[in-house]
């Protein structure tokens, strides 16, 4: 199963990504994390590994796949842009940009490195493909995604079998989930909530946002506050169990 996590800017992403990462590898199942997110670099740390190579160098990096799509955009062609030649495996991917260990394996499709590179549309088009091509042998695929929804307007969800969208309290991510929401019911894919950071003074938001689409809440934890800002790997925080039991039923 492909899972994609996506949420505003700051509210957990990342987080749940990779504590859910982490349950699923704790029973048994391999999982594949997909880093789609070009700006945001912190989740390789987060699982206690070391930061990959970018996957689009594999390809040629960023400038060669940016000249393949200017090609193309200026072509009159009218078959779809193939940046990946074929279906693959998590084992046809070159283990050079990949790493993890024996359970979780770790692959960032771009990230922006550089002042004044250009913008991030050739990692949209690689991580849309990439999802879309991939074939799964019994592992999970976990994406974490970019801030907002400009993902949904690459069409990176297309190659997802389920939506997962993280909602902070703040008015601001609750009038984002009603947007994914929407946007998933549109493609056909199956959205649904984690809310995250709650506390006594937070829980009211379970009310502003459509509680039938709510697998989980994650109450405020100082451990994981404090892993996330020394950069450390997240804490074995046992608080996914259920959110997994959940999410991973069977469509």
């Amino acid at each position: 199963m492909k899972i994609l996590i996506c949420g505003k800017g700051g509210s957990g992403k990342s987080t749940v990504a990779a504590l859910l990462s982490r349950e699923i590898a704790r029973r048994g199942t391999r999982v594949l994390v997909v880093d789609a997110d070009e700006s945001n670099f912190g989740i390789y740390r987060m699982l206690g590994f070391d930061q990959p190579r970018d996957f689009m160098e594999s390809l040629g990096g960023k400038r060669a796949l940016s000249e393949r799509l200017m090609r193309f955009i200026r072509s009159e062609r009218r078959e779809a842009l193939s940046i990946i030649p074929e279906e693959f495996r998590v084992g046809d991917i070159p283990p050079d940009v990949m790493v993890g260990d024996e359970m979780i394996k770790l692959v960032a499709i771009g990230k922006i490195h550089d002042f004044g590179e250009g913008c991030a549309c050739p990692m949209g088009a690689l991580a849309r493909e990439f999802l879309e091509k991939l074939r799964t042998d019994g592992e999970h695929v976990i994406v974490d995604t970019d801030a907002g929804i400009e993902h949904f307007g690459r069409g990176v969800e297309a190659g997802c079998d389920k939506i997962v969208a993280v909602i902070d309290p703040c008015y601001e991510s609750v009038q984002l989930s009603g947007k994914i929401a929407e946007m998933g019911r549109k493609i056909g894919k199956d959205v649904l909530f984690i809310v995250n950071r709650i506390d006594e003074d937070s829980e009211d938001i379970l009310d502003m946002i459509d509680r039938d689409r709510v697998i989980g809440v994650i109450p405020k934890r100082k451990d994981i506050f404090r892993a996330s800002l020394t950069g450390e790997a997240l804490p074995d925080a046992g608080i996914m169990e259920e959110i997994a039991d959940r999410l991973l039923k069977p469509m």
